[in-house]
């Protein structure tokens, strides 16, 4: 019974490896958060919704903020389309990049006692502020 048991283990196992390199490596994590005091809005269309690097010259409200965190290498097409994609969800018309670095998150230690070898593993985190137009 056991053997079984460890068998299907193993074969779950593998199918799970086996679609995670299919499927590649990378992944957008992105959350918003609203303003205290800003008012809410319906949702905007993600696709009007402007990328912008620096602020506009027109009027506009500051909603509140979207945070990016790409894992891998996404495109920057897929990074975009997820902040305009978390910007409309609170009415936003445009996001304006604020923030973009990688910084040392953490240390990876492989291989036995007596031959460890320690590696870096660094994160970016892209901070865009949401803004309406008035």
């Amino acid at each position: 019974m056991w053997n079984g048991v460890w068998c299907r283990a193993a074969v779950g196992t593998g199918l799970l490896v086996a679609a995670g390199v299919v499927g590649g490596c990378t992944s957008v994590s992105v959350s918003s958060t609203r303003y205290l005091g800003v008012p809410e809005f319906p949702p905007t269309d993600p696709n009007a919704v402007e990328i912008l690097r620096r602020p506009p010259h027109r009027a506009h409200d500051r909603l509140g903020e979207v945070v990016l965190e790409p894992s891998g290498n996404p495109s920057v097409g897929e990074m975009e389309q997820a902040i305009r994609l978390e910007a409309a969800k609170i009415g936003a018309d445009a996001a304006v990049l604020v923030f973009d670095k990688t910084k040392r998150i953490g240390t990876v230690v492989e291989g036995p006692w007596w031959a460890r070898s320690a590696h870096a593993v660094y994160g970016r985190r892209i901070v865009a502020v949401a803004i309406r137009y008035r």
